[in-house]
Parts: C-alpha cells; sequence; structure tokens
C-alpha cells in the first residue's frame, strides 16, 4: 500500500490539534504502541507508529482523520492493548490515535438504566461506579480489570457471563465515533428499542476498528443481580466434564451465567501461579457453572438442579461457593490461566474458536484427535456454556521455534476447518484482526467478504482506517 510519509509539517498539525504534550514521537511511547498481548509474536517482532496522538474528544478525532485522509497517513486506534490478535498494531506505522484522555464516565443514569461513557475507561470501573447506584454492566469480558470499553466495543468482547447475559453488542444502545473520513455520527440513544432505518451502531461493533474510532458510548445498565453461586464440578477426564456441557445447558430447566471448561493442566497451573489448594488430585477437568436469581432460595434452588445434572454426568466431587470469598477463589482459577501459561509456556498461541453447544463434545474430541497427528501439546479452557474455547498450542520443550511455528500453522489450519465443518468459526471475541486474516480470508464465504469490503471501501476510501487487519482490500 502506497501510503504517505509522515513529516515534521504534518507533526505540528497534529500538536495544534490536540496541545504539544499530547503529541509523541519519543522511542518509548512508540514502543510501547507496538506490541499488545499476542503471545505469538516474537520478542523482537515490533510494529512502531511513527507518532502517538491523545485526542480529547471527537472534534479533534475528527481533525486527526482529516489530516491523515489529506496526506494518506495509516491510522492505528488504540486502547488497552490486551488485544490478542495483533488488531491494534500499526503494522504501517503512520499515526497511532490513543484514547487515553478520553477516559471519563459521564454519567451513570439510573433513570434510564444506562452509563454514559467515553472509550478509554476501564472496564471494571463502569461497574464500580454502576453499583453504588445498584446497578451493574454485564456485558464484560475475562480482563475487565485491564481492557478499555472502547476496545471491548471493537472486538464486540465476550467473556463468562455471555451465556445469560449476551456480548458487548446487546448492551450498545448508542454511540459517537467519528468515521475514516473524519465524519462524526450520532448512532442510537438511551433507548432500548430503535427500528428507524438501518441499525448502524451494530455495524461498527466489532469492526475491530477498520470503520472508525468510538469517541462516546450509551451502555445498557440493569439492576444488580441479588443473588449468586458457583459451583466447581471436578471431573475424572475432559471427556465427561465436555459431555456434561449441552446436558446442563438444556436438562436443569435453568440457564446458567457461566459456564466454563478448564483442562487438568490449565486448572493444575493456575492453582500452583495462585498457591490455590484447591483439590487436584484425580482430577482430570473442571467445570466451573455459575448461576444467579432474585433471592437465595431462588440461587439455592438452581444450584441443586444444577448439581443433580453434574452427578448424573459422572462429576466426582461438586464445591458450591456462595459468598464473596469463595466465590473470588474460583473465578481467580479461571482468570489467571493466562498469567499462569505465559509462565510455564511462554510460546503459545491464544485460540479463540466457537461452535455451536451441541457441538462441544465433537469439536474437543477432534482437537484431541488434531493434537495425536500433529504430535502437538494443545491445552484447552474457555466459555464452553456458549460454545467458545481457547485451545492453546504450546511449544514442546524438544522443539526450535521455527519447528513449532511451522507446526502451529498446521495444527490452527485443522482446528478452523473443524470448527467450519461443524458450523462454527474460528473468533468468537478475540476477532481476526493480523493473526487470522489469512484464514478468514479463505474459510469466509466469498460473497460475505466481499461485502465487507464494500462497506469498508464506502466508509474509509483511502485505507487510511487500521489497514491490513480482518482482511487486505487488494485482494
Amino acid at each position: 500500500m502506497n501510503y504517505g510519509k509522515l513529516t515534521q509539517e504534518n507533526i505540528g498539525e497534529l500538536r495544534d490539534i490536540v496541545g504539544e504534550r499530547y503529541v509523541w514521537t519519543t522511542e518509548e511511547k512508540l514502543a510501547s504502541c507496538s506490541r499488545d498481548e499476542t503471545t505469538t509474536l516474537g520478542a523482537d517482532e515490533r510494529y512502531l507508529p511513527n507518532v502517538v496522538v491523545a485526542p480529547a474528544d471527537a472534534g479533534e478525532v475528527s481533525k486527526i482523520l482529516k489530516l491523515a485522509n489529506r496526506c494518506l497517513l495509516p491510522v492505528t486506534p488504540r486502547g488497552g492493548g490486551t488485544g490478542l490478535t495483533g488488531g491494534a498494531l500499526p503494522i504501517f506505522g503512520g499515526i497511532v490515535i490513543s484514547d487515553e484522555r478520553m477516559n471519563r464516565i459521564i454519567e451513570i443514569d439510573e433513570k434510564n438504566l444506562v452509563a454514559v461513557v467515553e472509550p478509554g475507561v476501564i472496564t471494571n470501573e463502569i461497574n464500580t461506579a454502576a453499583m453504588e447506584k445498584g446497578l451493574w454492566y454485564a456485558g464484560y469480558p475475562m480482563s475487565v480489570l485491564s481492557c478499555h470499553i472502547g476496545g471491548n466495543i471493537a472486538e464486540n468482547a465476550g467473556g463468562g457471563n455471555a451465556v445469560k447475559y449476551g456480548t458487548t453488542i446487546r448492551y450498545v444502545l448508542g454511540r459517537e465515533g467519528v468515521t475514516p473520513t473524519g465524519q462524526i455520527l450520532e448512532l442510537g440513544g438511551k433507548l432500548m428499542k430503535d427500528v428507524t432505518g438501518y441499525s448502524l451502531k451494530e455495524l461498527f461493533t466489532g469492526s475491530e476498528g477498520t470503520l472508525g474510532f468510538v469517541t462516546r458510548i450509551i451502555l445498557k445498565l440493569q439492576p444488580l443481580t441479588k443473588s449468586r453461586a458457583d459451583l466447581l464440578v471436578l471431573f475424572k477426564d475432559t471427556e465427561t466434564a465436555i459431555a456434561a456441557v449441552p446436558k446442563l445447558m438444556t436438562g436443569s430447566g435453568v440457564l446458567p451465567t457461566s459456564i466454563e471448561y478448564i483442562d487438568q493442566y490449565c486448572y493444575n497451573v493456575s492453582c500452583a501461579y495462585l498457591n490455590e489448594e484447591l483439590p487436584t488430585e484425580g482430577v482430570g477437568a473442571v467445570l466451573l457453572v455459575e448461576v444467579d436469581g432474585t433471592s437465595d432460595e431462588h440461587v439455592e434452588d438452581d444450584v441443586d438442579k444444577i448439581g443433580g445434572i453434574c452427578s448424573e454426568c459422572g462429576a466426582i466431587d461438586i464445591y458450591v461457593a456462595d459468598n464473596a470469598t469463595t466465590r473470588e477463589r474460583v473465578w481467580a482459577v479461571r482468570r489467571n490461566i493466562d498469567e499462569a501459561l505465559r509462565l510455564t509456556d511462554p510460546m503459545q498461541t491464544d485460540e479463540d474458536t466457537v461452535v455451536p453447544i451441541s457441538e462441544i463434545p465433537a469439536f474437543v474430541k477432534g482437537i484431541n484427535e488434531i493434537a495425536e497427528r500433529h504430535n502437538a501439546r494443545i491445552v484447552n479452557f474457555g466459555h464452553a456454556g456458549d460454545g467458545n474455547l481457547h485451545p492453546s498450542i504450546l511449544k514442546r520443550s524438544e522443539s526450535t521455534v521455527a519447528e513449532w511455528r511451522r507446526d502451529v500453522e498446521a495444527v490452527e489450519w485443522e482446528m478452523y476447518r473443524l470448527a467450519a465443518k461443524l458450523g462454527g468459526v474460528m473468533s468468537g471475541e478475540h476477532g481476526v484482526g493480523l493473526l487470522r486474516r489469512e484464514f478468514f480470508s479463505e474459510l469466509c464465504p466469498s460473497a460475505n467478504l466481499e461485502l465487507m469490503r464494500t462497506i469498508k471501501k464506502a466508509l474509509d476510501p483511502n485505507n487510511i482506517m487500521n489497514p491490513g487487519k480482518i482482511f487486505t482490500m487488494a485482494e
């Protein structure tokens, strides 16, 4: 792609727009935007921008994007940098627009059950503010303590609550944003229903920053759940645990908030990482099932029903966490799997496949068969209740990095094709980004891919907005 070269004159214009202190060209600042949490990037693999700029509002973002279009400069939106597919990496250099100054919770409107926030707010801070008003935001992902809400919207992030409460897109009632050409759009509002014309806010949610930059969001809130409990269900092996998932979803009459699956390796390394003394002897796999409701009695009844199904499905033990302390203990094990694996196995992948719930057993069985064929180390965990698993391909100690990377590509192709065969796709919440672009271009139906390119071209005629992500425009 033939992009322009950033000049000192351009940098001066950026300083005029946002103020000198919010334009950076120092090595330290550029380097901070050159990577995210993608584990398959090499230690020296960085994508340096030419400049980082932090606007304060939509008007300043608009001016930056108009400058970028005039000079054909690539632009990459940047939030908390917690992405796992290279989606916020400036692979063509150019301008990084950081949301770090747009970090206000503008309003918690309890009368309309909404929060109005800027994209740079850490997602957990929304819940902290909402809970003071007896409300909560149900759409948050697992990285709630570090991710920005703007990034959640860019990826349509999911998480542990998605089984019952859905993903981010369900909670975006309105948004202010700037298109790649600098046009400011106001979409939606404090409305629970709206069918006046095309629903454009859904188009932008999940577009991975390729269609514009969000500057303000109206999020749906709901009353705090009065009671909640978790069941840590231990099984002798993966097959037994996974076979229980569809039965839990349909056989108990209870819709769980979450059903998380953790295999033996991930369970053990996370417990060790946390110095957590949960039972591990004879445990081959774990399900973490959460239920909530309007009263303790309601939740206790649901716990009994879920526990009964688990026992019928071969659980070897069931532990109930029904207070804040014990609930945090079991959820900490699930939340810290990634961190634990990064210590024990720094060379790994972050997969994100999703299949229909009924196909979870077949998918896990197929992954194990793929691992055997390729002599690959694949560990597995994730949101089994909505069909979204995170199998991770670990490097064997005897393999070179080059050998591991070659094997990873072969395993990924088989894994993604298996998901597609079972009615699934390669990503449920992490996105396509840079890493899965080639896979996506082959596996996505050609008519769908062409329509996406048409939309991208219409909104971003110069292809300056997060170029090179999801798909290329030259194909």
